[in-house]
């Protein structure tokens, strides 16, 4: 069989006037000649920027990678994108989400690479690579930046997850301002994002149930020199994929779509999972709603107890046996022929793995917590859909009708949810509005309300609470997200006043406002949207062609792909 022609041979396998300038300026780096003449060519999409803390790490971890890619033969060429950091980027990072991913688009589409590898770690670090490199369809294959190791805090691990009750207490008194600080010098005490199952581990653990990584990407440590190996090993093997032409449409099928459900579902993982899978398969022109995330996960138990659904964190969950022991307790339930970037099916890839300790990883018949996965809600409060992750929540809360207490955005949220004269009770519900897509814009992880403070006085630890926002997937509670149509476009959401009755039934997956059709008419005619004043550049494109949360959040013209075709030259 003839060999296929490599797609940088359009570059620098010309002659004449092209080839000498694709090539001449590349040789300024101190390249030889014969790298040009037939090596495949391998991009290194970096997501590495000091001010991403997760992936501050990854100029050392690029060079593993490129050790792997020397020995196997490639030429590796490394290029910066866009890098998103959760904790610094305002108003949200997960606004520039798309952006990014158009970023990678067309870097990748646009330059003389036969392969790609895609360093991904911080939260949207990962969904944005994925969606620009699938839009293009060469052979991929993913590199994780890898947890940090669990902080330690007066003799306990804690994590991000812990941030949360850390404010509480210190909203209440018991935690002092010199204990506050020194937890938060304690957290985060390595290279690496998240230590629990918060949204970044999500994302690696969703990229390696898709067959885009091998096999224990999403657990290693960053702090781990295995994490190293995994990259030097990574590197041979895109080598290896772009011989074979293993691209990424051979791998993300409709089967590994739903074996990334039920994986996500094993592991309690993040809801944001939802959007970014959603928002994948939109790029892949594969039919995947939100009721599939319902579908695929309801059945599947909690296998891993790590938090925030469990007690422990990712680097304990690898030492366990990661990923690989995880799916293959619930093996008989996976599409187990799935084509994976190793060149392997799922099968193989998990046949010998073992467990090493079962207080991380459980089995179908004796999981941590009989329900997990993502339940997905329908009703007149979210005719579209809305999302709760059951094993987080309060089990006595999950069947719940309260009156609500309404915030307008989030600036009324703050400023008033202290106030000692609101009208609020343990049985109330929180409802936050304009905190969607196009609202906020950009739909930020404030979904996870903190309780008022008289709530707090009185010892209650959850309430249930909604919004058309997201929550981190650290987050817990009985939190009720990506309620859509979201508020700011005239959804139901928008309608719901102070003192409405709300009946939330996760058992029955509905969630409902006790009032009447003709009543909700007479408030919607009264709607108006809100103005947020982007008149100018991305924010403006973004509010006007983003998608719903149930579509994904992607923008409307990036559905599909376009491909690796670059028609003309630049000369």
């Amino acid at each position: 069989m003839e060999e296929k022609k490599l797609r940088s041979q359009e570059w620098f396998g010309r002659k004449g006037k092209d080839g000498f300038i694709y090539r001449a300026w590349m040789k300024n780096q101190g390249f030889p000649h014969h790298l040009f003449e037939g090596r495949p060519v391998i991009g290194i999409c970096n997501t590495y920027s000091e001010l991403t803390p997760c992936n501050a790490h990854f100029r050392e971890l690029a060079e593993a990678l490129k050790r792997g890619i020397w020995e196997a033969g490639g030429f590796p060429l490394e290029f910066p994108v866009m890098s998103l950091g959760e904790c610094s980027i305002k108003p949200t990072a997960m606004l520039f989400r798309n952006l990014a991913s158009m970023d990678v688009e067309e870097s990748i589409r646009a330059n003389p690479m036969d392969g790609v590898v895609l360093m991904c770690g911080c939260d949207k670090t990962t969904p944005s690579l994925v969606m620009g490199a699938a839009s293009v369809n060469l052979p991929t294959i993913v590199v994780s930046g890898g947890p940090m190791l669990a902080g330690r805090f007066k003799g306990r691990k804690i994590g991000t997850s812990d941030l949360w009750r850390f404010a509480e207490e210190f909203k209440k008194g018991e935690l002092s301002q010199e204990d506050f600080t020194a937890a938060e010098a304690a957290m985060a005490r390595s290279q690496g994002h998240c230590a629990p199952m918060g949204t970044a581990s999500t994302m690696a653990a969703m990229v390696e149930s898709l067959g885009l990584a091998l096999p224990d990407n999403a657990t290693i440590p960053a702090a781990d020199s295995r994490r190293k190996v995994l990259a030097h090993m990574s590197g041979i093997r895109i080598v290896e994929m772009v011989k074979e032409d293993l691209k990424m449409s051979d791998i993300l099928t409709r089967k590994s779509f739903e074996n990334a459900i039920m994986v996500n579902a094993a592991l309690g993982g993040s809801t944001n999972f939802i959007l970014h899978l959603l928002a994948i398969a939109g790029r892949m022109g594969i039919e995947l709603s939100i009721d599939d995330f319902d579908k695929h996960s309801t059945h599947i138990p909690l296998i891993a107890n790590v938090q925030p659904s469990g007690e422990n964190f990712v680097e304990d969950l690898f030492y366990a046996g990661g990923l690989p022991a995880v799916m293959k307790e619930i093996a008989s339930l996976l599409h187990l022929d799935t084509k994976t970037a190793n060149g392997k099916n799922l099968s193989e890839n998990i046949l010998n793995a073992e467990c090493w300790d079962r207080n991380l990883i459980g089995t179908l018949e004796k999981p941590f917590k009989p329900e997990s996965g993502i339940a997905v809600l329908k009703g007149n409060l979210c005719p579209e859909g809305a999302v709760l992750k059951p094993s987080a929540a309060t089990p006595s809360l999950l069947t719940h009708r309260g009156q609500a207490v309404v915030f307008e955005d989030i600036d009324d949220y703050k400023k008033r949810l202290d106030d000692p004269d609101l009208d609020v009770t343990p049985d109330s519900v929180l409802v936050m509005k304009n905190v969607g897509p196009r609202g906020y814009p950009g739909m930020p992880e404030v979904g996870n309300m903190q309780l008022p403070m008289k709530i707090i006085q009185q010892g209650v630890k959850d309430m249930v609470r909604i919004s058309d926002g997201r929550m981190s997937g650290t987050g817990y509670g009985t939190v009720v997200l990506h309620v859509s149509p979201e508020s700011a476009i005239g959804g139901n959401l928008a309608l719901v006043e102070n003192g409405d009755w709300i009946v939330l039934d996760v058992p029955n997956r509905t969630l409902n406002l006790e009032v009447s059709e003709a009543e909700l008419e007479k408030r919607r005619s009264n709607f108006q949207p809100l103005n947020l004043g982007y008149e100018r550049g991305y924010v403006n494109m973004f509010i006007h062609n983003v998608t719903q949360a149930h579509e994904g959040v992607d923008f409307d013209f990036l559905k599909g792909a376009s491909g690796p075709e670059v028609k003309r030259d630049s000369h």
